[in-house]
């Protein structure tokens, strides 16, 4: 990338949910882990910086911008963006499609949510699990959600690839909010448990993941974090000299 992805360049939601408009959209959350990927992603940079909806989900995004800018915003996760359209949903009667994970979480998704929100009419697609998808895999998963015209398409393929992936074939989905929510496939499936609320409400959701997975996660929150922390700083002496 020929110049830095910046956080201030960035047009976080500051609004409740409730205040999204129902109509075709691209929404994103972004936290430090996401942030760090884009410096030198320019596919995911452009996919964050033009999403019509972009979500502060990490307390270290809302801290960093209140250091920068002032602002101050709360943390929307992507649990709580998932939990807010399905409930909206289900009080219209609305409909949703599930892409990505595994048939066996997909299963279990469905399995609950038909008792959550009997109302929500739910279908889904497990794509096939490689690093890269081809034009037919492509095909097959834009065919698969058209074939449904949900009102919510959730897609959970993990970060970086989910963000870029909803970029690129944005203009051929027939969905209304297209969200990219990684990890809450795996929290309301229950194959991971997520943090206790007095832990999230501390901003320490974090270090609860870390403890809970320190092999799979101590790269992401002990260097990734660091390196976050460096980012922010650079940006901050960057603004001071402008």
């Amino acid at each position: 990338m020929s110049t830095p992805f910046l956080l201030t360049q960035t047009k976080l939601f500051s609004q409740n949910l409730q205040a999204l408009p129902l109509k075709k959209l691209l929404i994103n959350t972004i936290n430090a882990n996401c942030f760090n990927m884009a410096q030198k992603d320019k596919v995911l940079a452009d996919a964050l910086n033009k999403s019509d909806i972009l979500l502060p989900d990490g307390i270290s995004v809302v801290l960093a911008l209140n250091l920068l800018t002032g602002r101050k915003l709360k943390k929307i996760a992507g649990e709580d963006l998932f939990f807010y359209e399905m409930n909206r949903l289900n009080i219209t009667g609305g409909s949703c499609f599930f892409l990505g994970s595994s048939e066996s979480t997909l299963k279990r998704i469905l399995d609950r949510s038909a008792i959550d929100f009997p109302k929500v009419k739910v279908q889904k697609y497990s794509p096939p699990f490689k690093p890269e998808f081809s034009l037919e895999d492509n095909a097959h998963m834009v065919k698969s959600v058209n074939t449904f015209k949900p009102d919510v398409l959730f897609i959970g393929l993990t970060a970086p690839k989910q963000e870029k992936w909803a970029f690129l074939h944005f203009d051929a989905l027939e969905a209304g909010h297209i969200c990219c929510i990684g990890a809450v496939f795996d929290f309301y499936a229950g194959n991971i448990k997520r943090a206790p609320q007095w832990m999230i409400f501390l901003g320490l959701e974090w270090f609860y993941r870390l403890i809970k997975e320190p092999h799979r996660m101590w790269r992401r929150y002990l260097i990734g974090n660091t390196k976050f922390v460096w980012l922010v700083i650079k940006e901050k002496f960057m603004r001071s000299k402008t």
